[in-house]
């Protein structure tokens, strides 16, 4: 009676597959993919994109990498709608019941940096506008957002919904409204103020700027698409979603840097006296990314701790709260080179599920202790994506991943 009543407690199902009273329509696979991708530091990228590409070489790039990005995620979202597994449970599939500790914990510390840069990002320039950089003022808006954050994070898959139904809308609308209202009072069309640019990024350059933005976030998809309701909805809601959501990430930071001269939708609204409404798309637009990113690290940590996904939330959410100033100052750049790491893992993901279709069809697998040719293809992969300084980096790093892992199926059934 006990274990039934646990079963019903967890909405999350952190260790078993997602039954069918736990699956979820479109428009609510929609809205949860969409706020996930409403990620502010890809507007950073798109800042650079608009220094870096007249306006057709920026749409160029938008499209080519949305198109890259838009197969890694819509594949991994098609995977885990398909098992109603979790990254975690493919990984223990993919690499070994040990070996998916790689995986979990690669998964799990970026999330967590990520996290707390997110919190940062919210409280530093908050704090400046309204309280004139106060020190205490920043840090009492980082334990608030930090809270907030890590409760809708801790009571699951519900509470992100919610939270996704209330931001998504808002922050499209307000944002793109500020975007429009820039783009009006600025000299000449948007096509004019490209046209400024410094030309120095190449559309194959500024594609690799796109994927790389959200590549590793991307990675986590099947932690969201196993409560579709079937691989059709999950595939098309993350596609779309990963879509529209990145492709309007670009454009704010795009017209912030070529109206206000900075990185981000709030500083557009600022200067245009919409302070208030400013600081609830900001807030709104990290929120909806920063639950997601911690409760793909509850889960990661749940998986290689055997600890229940709640817990491991609260402590993740304690770590990146704490940290968030200094990670935000001191580990961006470290972020960005250990983003190439994960997607070797996402192509791993998908190869195992398509080359042993039987290891996820059924609950109770036999799985190895560790797949040594999946853990070596996501360390080489790393390593050339990050070393290698030709085309992008992530594929790179995937096409390595994919020779490891298929030479060591060809070893194995050899066997």
């Amino acid at each position: 009676m006990k274990k039934e009543t646990e079963q019903k407690v967890d909405i999350d199902y952190a260790d078993r597959v997602v039954p069918e009273e736990g699956k979820k329509g479109f428009v609510t696979m929609f809205m949860i993919m969409l706020g996930f991708t409403f990620f502010s530091a890809s507007m950073w990228a798109g800042q650079q994109l608009a220094a870096g590409l007249d306006f057709w070489g920026f749409l160029k790039s938008l499209l080519f990498g949305g198109v890259i990005l838009g197969l890694y995620t819509g594949l991994l979202g098609y995977v885990g709608a398909k098992t109603g597994m979790s990254m975690d449970l493919l990984a223990q599939r993919a690499f070994g019941e040990k070996g998916s500790y790689l995986s979990s914990a690669m998964i799990s510390f970026t999330q967590i940096g990520w996290f707390g840069v997110g919190i940062a990002m919210f409280a530093i320039p908050v704090a400046g506008e309204l309280f004139g950089d106060s020190k205490t003022a920043m840090w009492a808006l980082v334990v608030v957002a930090g809270v907030c954050m890590t409760a809708s994070a801790y009571f699951g898959i519900d509470s992100l919904t919610v939270i996704s139904y209330i931001a998504v809308p808002l922050v499209a609308v307000l944002g793109t409204v500020a975007m429009i209202m820039a783009v009006r009072q600025g000299n000449g069309t948007i096509v004019d103020q490209f046209a400024v640019s410094s030309g120095s990024l190449t559309v194959f350059g500024g594609a690799g700027l796109v994927v790389g933005s959200f590549v590793s976030g991307g990675t986590a998809t099947p932690n969201f698409t196993r409560f579709a309701k079937d691989a059709k909805t999950g595939t098309i809601a993350t596609v779309v979603a990963f879509f529209i959501g990145n492709s309007l990430m670009f454009f704010f930071g795009a017209v912030s840097s070529i109206f206000v001269g900075g990185n981000d939708i709030f500083e557009v609204m600022v200067r245009l006296n919409l302070f208030y409404l400013a600081v609830l798309v900001l807030g709104l637009n990290i929120w909806t990314t920063n639950d997601n990113a911690l409760y793909t690290a509850g889960l990661g940590l749940a998986n290689i701790f055997h600890q229940r996904k709640k817990p491991m939330v609260l402590l993740s959410g304690i770590i990146g709260t704490v940290a968030s100033v200094w990670l935000y100052y001191n580990f961006c750049g470290w972020l960005n080179i250990l983003n190439c790491t994960l997607p070797p893992v996402g192509m791993i993901l998908v190869l195992a599920y398509f080359m042993n279709k039987e290891d996820f069809e059924t609950d109770q697998p036999k799985l190895k202790t560790i797949d040594w040719f999946a853990v070596a293809g996501v360390i080489l992969g790393a390593i050339v994506a990050n070393l290698l300084h030709w085309g992008i980096a992530s594929i790179n790093g995937m096409v390595v991943a994919a020779v490891c892992y298929c030479v060591g199926q060809a070893v194995n059934k050899r066997k």
